[in-house]
């Protein structure tokens, strides 16, 4: 738990740094799915997710959330600009949820050869394990490591063994602390309510073009495309409905290889493959690979989260003051008591993250001891309880703070007050009548 009181620790309360992972589908003009071999083969920092027309964007750790916002801007323009300018101009699908699917076929894993050969066989069992349609849902995830200026003062001067065993402590009690309230970013950053129908029906026929669809009052062909589906949820991915796995982990947090332990059962016992398919909002990683070894022998190196949105109303998909309010929140958990969650708390904080998915806040509740008997009694008002909680922490630290700190809490305090201002009541009402189309002309304006 940081010391905030000590000058010292005020004084690099906010150094640390970012990393930043953005997917995103290719597509042609008409909101189909791009069939080219990955166009960036050699690029360290582009590659492919589950699908080989899904980029991947991993930038550098940068000290800023400005400068990797900046990173991931300048890559997104470069794969616009190649893709932009083949024989048949392909383009960025701006949105976590999927343009027009024809089919399992329609979403080609992704090839790798020679050395990374074992990442197309752990892409074909994620296919026949989940199918592919649910790998096509795209997402940004935001990795924050604090500053070893900060952690040397809050732990002083000690040996190695030491240092990294309170550094390994503090991400642990970071990560569960994050795992009980990381619910609220779905609740801000939640950009995705509008589907394309062929997801859940399958791709009947080619995609027709705008003229060879029915006009109103006509009967409806047999082929979905072009219909669209609300389904009651803000962020479809972080939903009932998303990237989850068969079953809630429950995880143990006492040390690393206890919390090693705890994900390395559920491989032993064929519930995942690897670390990898453990689809949780929240991660601890080493550096270099991600691996269980690789965490239990060089420790923690940052937390990963991975529960945000494609924002399509941001030039590479994510607004930098979510990422900066991100970096306050994490500050903000590091410094409250830890706070040590039994079986049955773990399964309900899942829970919560499903439930701040919903578009209307207000018909589900947040489970969480804090709350009980209080009038935080749904998600809109459990997040106004802990933004209010967050914003009197940084209240007396604001003189000494940024400029910038104080507008970001604002920013984000706004989107819970007025629901209007969340990105998937914006996207649910520029985007209905046909996400398709007005998807795919949202994406050429990028280009």
């Amino acid at each position: 738990m940081l010391h905030i009181d000590s000058p010292e620790i005020r004084k690099c309360l906010l150094k640390g740094k970012f990393g930043l992972e953005k997917e995103g589908l290719r597509v042609y003009e008409d909101a189909s799915m791009a069939h080219t071999p990955h166009p960036f083969p050699h690029d360290s920092h582009i590659t492919c997710d589950f699908s080989e027309n899904q980029t991947e964007i991993n930038t550098c750790a940068e000290p800023s959330a400005e400068g990797a916002v900046h990173a991931l801007e300048a890559y997104d323009r470069q794969i616009r600009k190649k893709i932009g300018t083949l024989e048949r101009p392909e383009y960025l699908w701006p949105f976590s949820n999927p343009p027009y699917l024809a089919g399992e076929e329609d979403i080609p894993v992704a090839q790798f050869t020679g050395p990374l050969a074992s990442k197309t066989r752990y892409r074909e069992y994620l296919s026949d394990r989940y199918g592919r349609y649910k790998m096509t849902f795209s997402g940004i995830h935001v990795n924050y490591s604090f500053s070893e200026e900060l952690l040397k003062k809050e732990y002083g001067h000690c040996s190695p063994c030491r240092s990294r065993y309170f550094r390994d402590r503090f991400y642990l009690e970071l990560a569960e602390k994050t795992a009980a309230y990381g619910w609220l970013l779905v609740v801000l950053t939640a950009a995705s309510p509008i589907m394309d129908a062929s997801y859940f029906e399958g791709g009947y026929a080619p995609l027709r073009s705008t003229k060879e669809r029915p006009v109103p009052g006509e009967p409806a062909a047999e082929n979905p495309a072009g219909r669209d589906v609300f389904t009651g949820m803000a962020s479809v991915r972080c939903s009932e409905l998303g990237y989850w796995n068969a079953f809630t982990p429950v995880l143990d947090y006492t040390d690393v290889g206890a919390y090693s332990d705890s994900i390395g059962r559920y491989i032993d016992a064929g519930l995942l493959y690897s670390v990898s398919e453990l689809y949780y909002p929240v991660r601890l990683k080493s550096k270099g690979e991600n691996s269980l070894d690789g965490l239990k022998e060089s420790g923690v190196d940052h937390i990963e989260l991975r529960m945000f949105d494609l924002n399509p109303f941001s030039k590479a998909c994510i607004d930098v003051r979510d990422v900066q309010f991100t970096q306050l929140f994490l500050v903000w958990l590091a410094s409250i008591p830890r706070y040590s969650m039994t079986q049955a708390e773990q399964v309900f904080a899942v829970r919560n993250y499903k439930n701040a998915a919903r578009y209307d806040l207000n018909t589900v509740r947040i489970v969480m001891p804090e709350l009980t008997g209080k009038a935080a009694d749904s998600a809109q008002g459990a997040a106004l309880y802990v933004m209010d909680r967050i914003m009197d922490f940084y209240r007396p630290l604001l003189p000494d703070l940024p400029g910038w700190v104080e507008e970001v809490l604002r920013f984000e305090k706004a989107k819970i007050v007025n629901p209007g201002l969340r990105y998937a009541v914006r996207a649910r009402e520029e985007l209905s009548g046909s996400f398709l189309e007005k998807g795919i002309a949202h994406a050429m304006k990028k280009n």
